[in-house]
């Protein structure tokens, strides 16, 4: 690595080297330190629905099969044969009872029937006669994620089994991603793909992404031509409904996450849109009503778009999308998009939520075309051997955070500032620093049959409330 990580990330000054986007050494780092510990983003239930599904994604650079097996256990086994590395699954999803490579003729069962642990090796061509009844089957498995959650119809998983319980990993944040997976009523986790997945690569280091979603509303200008055609579902220029006026950008110093959104609030805004459909329109008013009903005078949030760390991004509104970002090279990406709604809205709302998402969102979505240009031609620009040598700047808003009351360790900087960049990318340095999660989240963990509980609740500390120092001083 050219510098020490405190040299690529200065944080008390908001600078990020622009190595850690072009840099190959960097990048083979990012993938045994960042994605190989932390919890990924790895499927939505809708892909895998019944006994025996499974659909082929991603953990870093290695490939993995989310599978659901004979008793509707939910499983993420990687992607390569144990004998010699045959990928097993070429198809992008199916249903099998067994995973078969073709190149020697290894069988993996996913029935408990068979098998003692689904993934087991279960058929060996030649066994009694070649192997002599020697080979151990049950040493031969697929390799396993160790840790997989399945929440509110999404599918995480870590490579590392200390890593953190899911909900510890994602704190308050999932206050603001349940925004995003329940139903629009707020009813948990009322949420179903619209069609597939989308997916296609950008010649764009990985980061660029989820830090352009973690809570740049600076970059808007990129997006005036877009304004200027008007997507917007009710009609006339913009991309999307007015949002609420109190919006801000919120981050989570400690975990690396962060959003453009609403502090928590009793009183559920005004919410309408939509009106270029009245029956669309309609059952939107009825679910904000339904909503309203629901959490009374209860504390709630919404937001816009967010991301959780590393590589998994979202937006609540408009458009309700997941999308991940996986790092192939230093230099290029394969980005996914999922998009999302009610399971129980009528084909009049799915019908326009889904023309609506493809014009905003995708390969051929007019805002995101904005963002891949600016992310490609920034990695592009990075690539020289004098421009690689300098720092982006992350300055604005250093030094003004404030703490969130009602969201434990999370600050709000205003609805312009780089303060969740500078999140984002400290949570990265610590990932690239630390030896194991007893560095990167101390207190908490390992994971089930762990030795340490939930630490109990202190109060923040200046470095814990905010990633700069003017802010710390606010928590004292």
């Amino acid at each position: 690595m050219a510098k020490p990580i405190d040299e690529l990330i200065v944080q008390d000054k908001g600078l990020v080297s622009r190595e850690i986007f072009v840099d190959e050494e960097i990048f083979k780092q990012e993938l045994s330190r960042v994605f190989a510990r932390a919890w990924l983003f790895v499927a939505h239930e809708d892909q895998i629905a019944k006994n025996g599904d499974y659909v082929v994604s991603k953990m870093g650079t290695d490939t993995v099969i989310v599978t659901r097996d004979m008793e509707g256990e939910v499983h993420v086994l990687l992607n390569t044969c144990t004998h010699r590395g045959m990928r097993l699954c070429r198809n992008d999803m199916g249903n099998a009872r067994t995973f078969s490579c073709p190149y020697h003729g290894w069988s993996y069962s996913m029935d408990g029937r068979i098998v003692e642990t689904p993934g087991d090796l279960a058929g060996v061509p030649g066994h009694a006669t070649y192997y002599h009844g020697e080979l151990d089957k049950k040493d031969w498995g697929l390799v396993r994620a160790p840790r997989v959650k399945v929440y509110k119809r999404t599918v995480w998983a870590s490579w590392d089994p200390d890593a953190p319980e899911f909900d510890d990993y994602l704190g308050d944040m999932k206050q603001y991603l349940d925004y995003a997976l329940d139903g629009r009523d707020g009813s948990p986790g009322n949420n179903e793909m619209i069609g597939g997945i989308l997916k296609w690569r950008v010649p764009s280091n990985w980061k660029f992404a989820p830090e352009n979603f973690i809570g740049d509303n600076y970059h808007d200008i990129s997006h005036r031509s877009v304004d200027l055609v008007g997507i917007n579902p009710s009609g006339g220029t913009g991309r999307r409904d007015d949002e609420p006026e109190d919006a801000t950008t919120i981050g989570f110093p400690k975990l690396g996450h962060g959003v453009i959104g609403e502090m928590p609030y009793q009183k559920e805004p005004e919410s309408a849109g939509w009106a270029a459909n009245p029956e669309v329109s309609e059952w939107y008013r009825k679910c904000h009503d339904a909503r309203v009903e629901r959490f009374g005078d209860e504390h709630r949030v919404s937001m816009t778009v967010g991301t959780i760390f590393p590589n998994m991004s979202f937006h609540g509104r408009q458009p309700r999308t997941i999308a991940v970002f996986h790092p192939i090279s230093p230099t290029e990406m394969e980005m996914w998009r999922i998009f999302l709604v009610d399971r129980d809205a009528p084909d009049a709302v799915k019908d326009m939520a889904r023309h609506y998402h493809l014009s905003y969102s995708g390969p051929g979505g007019l805002t995101e075309s904005d963002d891949m240009e600016n992310w490609s031609y920034a990695t592009d620009s990075s690539r020289g051997e004098i421009s690689r040598s300098i720092y982006f700047n992350y300055e604005m808003g250093l030094g003004h955070a404030r703490v969130v009351p009602h969201l434990e360790g999370a600050v709000e900087n205003g609805e312009f500032t780089e303060e969740n960049a500078r999140i984002f990318y400290r949570r990265w340095a610590e990932f690239m620093k630390a030896g194991s999660w007893d560095e990167l989240f101390p207190g908490k963990g390992p994971g089930p049959g762990g030795s340490r509980g939930a630490a109990e609740s202190a109060p923040a500390d200046a470095e814990a409330a905010s990633v700069d120092a003017a802010a710390t001083a606010e928590t004292k």
